[in-house]
């Protein structure tokens, strides 16, 4: 080992580094998928099916792709969130301005994060 001012490094072979860095990187993800089965059991995380991502990834509106994964209608989605049915529709289209308050309405009522909305 050598030591410098404060610190202490260990010098190892490039192969070696490279795969306790990949054993770190996979224990780390192990970890994770663990966290996330526990949170799941504990109905504090859900999942989410590639059809839907793949649509939110493709820049589809949020409001509608949250909306047909909950299978609901405008018009159920606007009354589950207290609002008209032509205003979600104007949403989903980018027709109308959503303010936050009406957005977490929204999130409420399809039990997303606002975030998944904005």
């Amino acid at each position: 080992m050598l030591q410098g001012r404060r610190r202490m490094f260990a010098v190892v072979p490039i192969d070696e580094y490279r795969r306790l860095v990949a054993q770190a990187a996979r224990a780390s993800d192990v970890a994770e998928v663990r966290r996330l089965r526990r949170a799941r059991r504990a109905g504090q995380a859900q999942t989410v099916p590639a059809a839907v991502v793949d649509r939110l990834l493709s820049g589809e509106a949020a409001l509608r792709v949250w909306r047909e994964h909950r299978g609901l209608s405008v018009r159920g989605l606007a009354e589950a969130a207290g609002i008209s049915a032509p205003y979600v529709s104007r949403i989903e289209a980018g027709r109308r301005r959503r303010t936050v308050a009406v957005l977490a309405r929204l999130a409420d009522a399809l039990r997303v994060d606002l975030d998944d909305l904005a």
